[in-house]
């Protein structure tokens, strides 16, 4: 069974992806009490630009708590994903520092044009020397945008541990098949999933800039609505798989939503993910 986890996206600033609204205790509590074992942590919480002082004391709130972190975004560009985002892999051991100190064993990397390539595959062997695998998210804008830009993807880069972080929006968005199929086809290289939900929509101003599509409309929507993505057959083909690693919140806060009430429900749909 997968491990339910939480990022820490969820309590950062909706205009200001570079700091959290909230302290981080705070919201760790909040994500323990909700049965939560994980933390994607970000550049909003702790990057490769703080101290080592900073970076244990965010360990240790972590540790303290019973807590593990599942994932590091290790700077801002990566989570942003504009044109700076593929630097990780040009200088990739402060990313892999930082996932050390943090107990992580699972680093995010954004690779987006035939160029990157290289640098991936020279920066998964340094990877492999710490036991930390590199992973790309299926996500707007890069070469694993759609299911079989990511099976080719994995195929050119040729590194175990290097795989993918299963995300459905983002390929609704390119087009992609997003469901149980393509869990399905993409099972040998998932080492991460993550989970949040959208309605295509063609009015709203927040849009995924797809290579393959251009600019999709999308609007954020509760984690369980009928309008959004069904996780029921994801949650089948996961099961189908033996997938084990950790399924992640990756959700916004919504409109009118608390931070509180946003955490206790990411936990409710995890608890009730596991069960279908």
């Amino acid at each position: 069974m997968w491990k339910p986890a939480l990022s820490i996206r969820i309590a950062e600033s909706p205009r200001d992806k570079s700091r959290l609204a909230a302290p981080i205790g705070h919201i760790l509590d909040l994500a323990r009490d909700a049965g939560i074992q994980g933390i994607s942590m970000r550049a909003s919480g702790v990057s490769v630009t703080s101290s080592h002082a900073e970076v244990r004391a965010v360990a240790r709130e972590v540790h303290q708590r019973g807590l593990s972190v599942s994932m590091v975004t290790g700077d801002l560009a990566l989570a942003i994903n504009n044109h700076q985002a593929t630097a990780a892999i040009r200088g990739i051991q402060p990313y892999l520092a930082l996932s050390e100190m943090l107990g992580a064993r699972l680093v995010r990397i954004m690779v987006h044009t035939d160029d990157d390539i290289p640098y991936v595959q020279r920066a998964a062997d340094l990877a492999r020397e710490r036991g930390i695998s590199l992973v790309q998210q299926t996500h707007w804008g890069s070469l694993a945008e759609t299911v079989d830009d990511a099976l080719y993807l994995m195929h050119r880069i040729g590194r175990s541990n290097v795989g993918l972080t299963f995300e459905p929006a983002n390929l609704l968005a390119a087009g992609s098949a997003y469901s149980g199929d393509a869990i399905k086809r993409l099972a040998p290289h998932l080492l991460n999933v993550y989970f949040q939900n959208v309605c295509l929509d063609e009015a709203s101003p927040i849009k995924f800039a797809t290579k393959t599509k251009g600019g999709v409309g999308v609007r954020f929507a509760p984690l369980v609505c009928a309008e959004g993505i069904d996780v029921r057959p994801i949650v089948s083909a996961l099961r189908e798989v033996g997938y084990d690693s950790w399924f992640t919140v990756h959700q916004p806060l919504l409109p009118g939503q608390t931070l509180a009430k946003a955490v206790m429900a990411a936990g409710q749909f995890l608890t009730e993910a596991s069960s279908h």
